[in-house]
């Protein structure tokens, strides 16, 4: 619980009445591999921050084919927006790719929080500011480069990460097929 905080914190000023109401609508969750967070066709119904592991926002294009959007690794938050703000089905997948462990707030208690803590609504726009921001200058870059190109930068946006994952995911968010991915990693 002392990740959230300090990761809250970040984002602006919680005395101690706020921070104890927040822990009070946490819930610890645990997914294995391959679980879901939130799935598309569904609404999300829930705001999580990873305390462990590794989740990936995917989809399927027009012709069947799954593609990786991004990861999300510890000390951040997953939640598919769009969808649990305006009650919609989603049209992505939230998936573990290893192991997490994850604090959760049910809508329910997310509103309660929003209704409830002065503040709180701009602490979770500076969130999700940042958070929107990461998402353009990590994607933005990867579209007009070579494949050994995109694989060196996504070396630098996520060093935690590409050891930790199937390969055939980076491949996917990096527009690759696995084995020009393998040729790549060869010759670096």
């Amino acid at each position: 619980m002392k990740e959230l905080i300090a990761y809250l914190l970040q984002f602006g000023n919680l005395n101690p009445h706020q921070i104890e109401l927040i822990t009070g609508k946490a819930n610890e969750l645990t997914l294995k591999k391959d679980e879901y967070f939130s799935e598309a066709g569904k609404i999300a119904k829930q705001v999580g921050f990873v305390i462990e592991g590794i989740v990936r926002v995917c989809y399927y294009n027009n012709r069947g084919e799954e593609i990786t959007k991004y990861f999300i690794e510890e000390n951040n938050l997953v939640v598919d927006l769009e969808s649990f703000d305006n009650g919609i089905c989603s049209s992505a997948y939230v998936q573990a790719i290893t192991d997490c462990k994850l604090i959760v707030f049910e809508k329910k208690d997310w509103q309660e929080l929003l209704d409830t803590i002065v503040g709180w609504d701009t602490i979770v726009h500076k969130i999700i500011s940042k958070a929107l921001r990461q998402k353009v200058e990590r994607r933005s870059p990867l579209v007009s480069e070579d494949g050994k190109t995109r694989y060196l930068m996504f070396l630098d946006i996520y060093p935690n990460v590409v050891n930790r994952i199937p390969l055939s995911y980076v491949a996917s968010y990096l527009g690759l097929t696995q084995s020009s991915l393998s040729r790549i990693r060869k010759n670096i």
